[in-house]
């Protein structure tokens, strides 16, 4: 009989704890401003004297190709052994066609060095379709074969960007599939980046050959119940799933249906985030009657169905559905139409199967007037099956609830309006109205034009986009998905040509003068230019997402780090600032930003 050898024993856990630690380089938050060979001369040296690469973090610094290139060259010799390239926010203030060099370098780098990576984040990189096509060999090579982590939260792909990402994704599957390896991978990461429903379609389609996901994480990212539907199919081949959030896309109660339908496949989940998804009433009883089979789940312990426009017929029907979960510890249902007594309903439910403390606050609930009007109501709306409008009477609901529409959809409502009837009537609703038919940014920049000549040239051109860039730039403020995403789209293209105008015409200095009026935050010469008749919470909101493109300048980060922190004034006397938060959230992120 063999006996214990206590210090062997001791020996060997000893050996496991130092073997789990991870060696690296990082860099996260220095702020570095990598242009040339040079620059880079100082990560380079790191990693040369990092025993064993395996994870390089350069977060927070702002790399551009050349530096990249010597980065590059550097891993080929010293990079086999890495796992994590963890390159978030790594390309502020970079023009549009240094990013996709910068990471086809890179990407380079780590495929002749035959590294296997594990984890790959480059979140928070603004850098659209065209950053896709600068990671597409890397992540079609060997080299991602292994990769078990991918994060790309707010890289601005849109449906372009993520047809390529899923192109990308199938040929790594499929090459890896014939070298014998598989790819596995287990987290999906890519929220804010208007993939539409075309986007989440072309993903879904890779989701399912996968089989081998655990967390998807899209929120924000404008897919409606036709995407929501491909989604689920692609995610019910991927039995382990333990994450899913869909936060603030419009799944409906259609997409509600298709997701119910595949939940049986899902008895691992979690953690299911359905806030903000107007599931409404019949959403979200036909998701909670999927979930609410004694026994089924028994590892959730999370469920997100805030601000889904819940009545209290569908409180039950959610009781029933975490009453034999023991692990929730955490239940969000703020801002739907329960009404005092649904809420009372629902605290004695949760009571009685010992669930209460799992509740969130409440506190965000519609008042009791408005869920007695909400129930007297029909349920037409949850029951209309015509795809060809569904989509427009939810997106024109939203608007509604925000408050962005003055009065019901009617059929008026619907009718084209023209770009001055929409600048005279700036809302949520018109906006939708002039997307539904074509309206571009090139429409607006048209009627800047247009208005310019008719004047005389009484208004210059960049005085006149701007204006039309702060109506517009307004509705990014928007409580609701639809109209923000596509406000800020609009922004995007409309402050990308006011730039383009200003540098060609030499008048940087006017624009920034201009913008810092409109902004309220400087005094004009002419006393309409103090008139402030747009939700300027918007255009700061707008502004902090624009900064961080390549095309915003220098000159104008820099004027509006210098005056944003001058209140607001109401008279000869200083007022409390009610944009304080947006300001500060936009100085932050100008700080943030290294100039190149």
């Amino acid at each position: 009989m063999s006996s214990f050898n206590l210090s062997k024993i001791g020996e060997l856990l000893e050996d496991t704890s130092q073997k789990s630690v991870s060696t690296g380089v990082s860099f996260a938050g220095k702020s570095l401003k990598l242009n040339s060979e040079n620059d880079g001369k100082e990560v380079v040296d790191a990693i040369k004297n990092c025993i064993k690469l395996e994870y390089l973090d350069l977060e927070g610094n702002t790399l551009g190709p050349e530096a990249a290139k010597t980065i590059a060259k550097c891993l080929e010799e010293h990079g086999s052994n890495l796992k994590r390239a963890l390159w978030k926010d790594m390309f502020t203030g970079r023009m549009k066609d240094e990013i996709p060099l910068a990471l086809e370098y890179l990407g380079n780098g780590l495929c002749t060095a035959g590294t296997k990576l594990v984890e790959l984040d480059l979140s928070d990189n603004a850098f659209g379709p065209i950053g896709v096509k600068g990671l597409a060999t890397l992540l079609s090579s060997s080299s991602c074969y292994s990769l078990q982590e991918l994060r790309l939260n707010n890289n601005g792909l849109g449906i372009s960007g993520a047809k390529m990402l899923a192109q990308a994704l199938h040929d790594c599957y499929s090459k890896s599939v014939k070298a014998g390896s598989p790819l596995a991978l287990k987290v999906f990461i890519a929220g804010r980046n208007r993939l539409e429903n075309e986007g989440a379609t072309a993903l879904a389609s890779v989701f399912k050959q996968l089989k081998s996901l655990e967390e998807i994480v899209i929120p924000q990212n404008g897919i409606y119940h036709a995407g929501i539907s491909a989604l689920a199919e692609g995610l019910s081949a991927n039995l382990g799933l333990r994450i899913l959030n869909l936060n603030d896309n419009t799944v409906g109660p259609k997409g509600a249906q298709a997701l119910a339908r595949i939940l049986p496949n899902l008895k691992c989940l979690e953690n299911i985030n359905l806030g903000d998804c107007l599931l409404k009433t019949k959403g979200a009883i036909v998701l909670t009657q999927a979930l609410g089979d004694d026994g089924s789940y028994p590892a959730l312990t999370e469920l997100n169905l805030s601000y889904n426009e819940i009545r209290s017929n569908g409180i039950d029907p959610i009781v029933q559905a975490v009453a034999h979960k023991a692990q929730l510890t955490s239940l969000l249902l703020d801002g739907n139409f329960f009404g005092s007594e649904g809420r009372e309903s629902l605290k004695e439910g949760l009571s009685a199967w010992g669930r209460l403390e799992s509740l969130g606050t409440l506190e965000e609930d519609a008042t009791d007037d408005e869920t007695e009007n909400t129930d007297e109501e029909s349920d037409e709306d949850d029951d209309d099956d015509d795809d060809d409008v569904g989509d427009e009477n939810i997106k024109i609901q939203k608007d509604v609830k925000a408050g962005i529409i003055q009065s019901p959809a009617n059929k008026d409502a619907k009718k084209p309006i023209t770009i001055p009837e929409f600048l005279n009537s700036p809302s949520g609703e018109n906006l939708l109205i002039l997307k539904q038919h074509g309206n571009k940014a090139q429409d607006f920049i048209d009627h800047a034009k247009c208005t310019v000549d008719k004047q005389n040239q009484d208004t210059s051109f960049s005085e006149e986009l701007l204006r039309i860039i702060m109506k517009v730039s307004s509705l990014c403020g928007s409580g609701f998905m639809d109209v923000r995403i596509y406000a800020e789209s609009l922004s995007d293209e409309l402050y990308l040509a006011l730039f383009s105008h200003a540098i060609k015409t030499n008048q940087i200095h006017v624009l920034n003068n201009n913008l810092l009026v409109n902004l309220g935050l400087l005094k004009g010469e002419n006393k309409d230019s103090e008139k402030i008749n747009v939700n300027l919470e918007g255009c700061f909101k707008a502004l902090e997402i624009i900064s961080q493109r390549n095309y915003f300048l220098s000159q104008t980060k820099e004027t509006l780090k210098l005056f944003i922190d001058k209140p607001m004034k109401k008279g000869r006397s200083q007022v409390i600032d009610p944009l304080q938060d947006v300001k500060m959230s936009l100085k932050t992120a100008l700080e943030r930003i290294s100039i190149v």
